[in-house]
């Protein structure tokens, strides 16, 4: 992996092996591809609706908006990965004072509330799929065998977010308590 002709040594406290260093330059990878999605979703959002709004939001916009099927915040978390209900209600929040969703009560009941996009928030949603296919799909398709190239990153990711959920639950299974645990 070393190029032993480079001046470039590319060892850190992360990347001591060429394995770790393998790792460590996909974690590098990942972390600007994750802030550069996001930026990139914020910019198509605010070009649609005409403000900004955070990647979160766009999100939860998006996935609430998924099948045309209200969804509760619980099932927002599940679909998108995220453990932290109260960052998550407040992008619902958000969304409802901007009336791009809107409450849909099941059973009168608060425990069974879900949430469905508005008119506007459809409106919005498909606008922001326009502008995607109309700039984002031209750029990847830039790509040799794009399709299948996104295919294969889609199977990969997933199977390396599985690797980081496993070892995510066994570290925190064998740490010690934090100092801010409520538990502990």
């Amino acid at each position: 992996m070393e190029d032993q002709g480079s001046p470039l040594d590319r060892h850190w406290h992360l990347g001591q092996s060429d394995e770790e260093l393998a790792v460590a330059d996909f974690e590098y990878a990942l972390m600007r591809g994750i802030e550069n999605f996001n930026a990139w979703q914020q910019e198509c959002l605010a070009a649609v609706a005409g403000h900004k709004m955070s990647a979160t939001d766009n999100v939860v916009l998006h996935i609430t908006r998924m099948n045309d099927r209200p969804k509760s915040v619980t099932e927002l978390s599940k679909l998108m990965n995220r453990a932290d209900l109260s960052n998550l209600k407040y992008s619902v929040r958000k969304l409802l004072e901007a009336g791009l969703l809107e409450k849909v009560s099941e059973g009168g009941k608060r425990k069974g509330m879900r949430y469905k996009a508005t008119p506007a928030g459809i409106a919005i949603t498909e606008a922001y799929a326009r502008l995607r296919r109309d700039q984002l799909l031209p750029a990847m398709n830039a790509l040799a065998d794009s399709r299948e190239q996104l295919e294969q990153a889609s199977r990969t990711l997933n199977l390396v977010s599985g690797i980081y959920e496993q070892v995510s639950q066994r570290v925190a299974f064998h740490r010690g308590p934090l100092e801010d645990d409520e538990d502990g």
